[in-house]
């Protein structure tokens, strides 16, 4: 399966996707990554690895629409069957989430449906939740809202400070990512009535990883 990854900073969930891609019997590779700005380290990390980049500044065009238009043209033209989020700081019109339905992936650093939107680390301290954890899911119209694929479980600290949970959580990110992505190039996965099924895994192997276990 051809995969398009937009990014918009480090890219560090890219590198993930990036050295899961390298091996053998992966069932996926990397088409094309698309940022929204030029100096976006996940772009090096791209042509670092022989992949074939795209640069589109949503400045250079009238509206969002127009924009996600472009990006659509983008990923239509490098083939790529499934669209993954990494850390692309751009809300997606309604056409292009329509457009892309079901072939369309973010993942998000909280145990949605909690935590939607920034700060999601903050919130979670201040709230005194005992566990947080990272998201992988289709994407929906409305922001952090869709089926949810793939799911990690990270405990929250009482001496955690934003940056440290963060990091935690990080890791986790670099693991459901690419196993997402797995089971989807793969025909595992379909969505029947907004809920992710997920055929023929094992249970450590699942949809749920939890590294405090």
């Amino acid at each position: 399966m051809k995969l398009a990854v937009l990014v918009s900073g480090r890219g560090s969930n890219l590198q993930a996707l990036i050295d899961a891609c390298a091996a053998e019997d992966y069932p996926a590779e990397i088409a094309l990554v698309l940022s929204n700005k030029a100096d976006a380290y996940g772009l090096e990390r791209a042509r670092q690895a022989d992949i074939p980049t795209a640069v589109l500044s949503h400045k250079d065009f009238a509206d969002r629409e127009s924009f996600d238009e472009a990006m659509s043209a983008k990923i239509e033209e490098a083939g790529a069957e499934l669209v993954c989020l990494a850390g692309f700081m751009r809300l997606l019109s309604d056409g292009f989430v329509r457009k892309w339905r079901d072939r369309l992936i973010n993942i998000h650093p909280s145990l949605l449906p909690a935590y939607k939107g920034l700060h999601v680390h903050e919130r979670a301290i201040e709230e005194g939740a005992r566990f947080s954890g990272c998201t992988v899911h289709f994407v929906r119209p409305a922001m952090d809202e869709g089926p949810i694929i793939s799911q990690a479980v990270v405990p929250v600290h009482p001496t955690d400070t934003p940056d440290d949970l963060a990091a935690r959580i990080l890791e986790q990110e670099h693991v459901i990512y690419p196993r997402a992505v797995k089971f989807i190039a793969e025909g595992r996965v379909r969505v029947s009535a907004e809920r992710v099924l997920i055929n023929d895994h094992a249970v450590p192997d699942g949809a749920m990883s939890n590294p405090a276990g």
